[in-house]
């Protein structure tokens, strides 16, 4: 063993990915990230005291890299109801690609995300407030009316839920999603609209 090398907790998470990709879920263990680190399981404890810890960190990191492209669509300035569509859109091309690019690491984040793990929690809460900051800025520009942009945010996210849920992976295959996304769009855009005056 190596214990010479510095390990940082980013290595750590990088070769706990590859882990997670050869043996899963179920079957990975501390023992399997250090042995591929060619350190002890105790150096790897040093950063994350379990492997629950560990697990948490692994889903925190993959889904801080799904947040990010969505981040900065939220804090981008512009047209509300353009920059909802976006950053919907977004979102759902984000976690199909996800699918159809690293289907381990996603069955990994669906199994995660059954546990309701805390750094999904904290995952799906971010993405309501980046929904809920879109809506405010839309009522500022008098194009939105919502009432409460909270609880109207908490309900976008469910209603979309088919087209960025893990759970409903399997009809990410639908040769008519595309179309059913667009309805759907349309719909909720016009749902939120302000009347306007006359």
């Amino acid at each position: 063993m190596n214990e010479a090398v510095v390990l940082t907790p980013e290595r750590i998470l990088e070769v706990t990915e590859d882990v997670l990709r050869r043996f899963g879920l179920a079957k990975a263990t501390v023992v399997d990230v250090a042995r591929a680190l060619d350190v002890s399981h105790g150096s790897v404890y040093r950063h994350f005291p379990s492997k629950a810890s560990l697990r948490q960190a692994v889903a925190k990191r993959w889904l801080d890299r799904v947040n990010a492209p969505l981040q900065k669509i939220a804090e981008a300035s512009g047209p509300a109801p353009a920059r909802l569509e976006r950053w919907l859109r977004t979102m759902f091309s984000i976690k199909h690609k996800k699918l159809s690019d690293d289907p381990e690491m996603f069955a990994t984040y669906l199994t995660l995300a059954q546990e309701a793990c805390e750094a999904v929690r904290a995952h799906r809460q971010g993405l309501v407030d980046q929904i809920a900051q879109i809506l405010s800025d839309g009522v500022k520009q008098g194009v939105f009316q919502v009432a409460d942009p909270g609880a109207s945010a908490r309900a976008l996210f469910d209603a979309t839920s088919r087209f960025h849920h893990p759970a409903h992976s399997d009809e990410w295959r639908d040769p008519e999603l595309a179309g059913r996304i667009d309805f759907m769009l349309a719909l909720l855009l016009r749902g939120l609209e302000a009347p306007r005056k006359r």
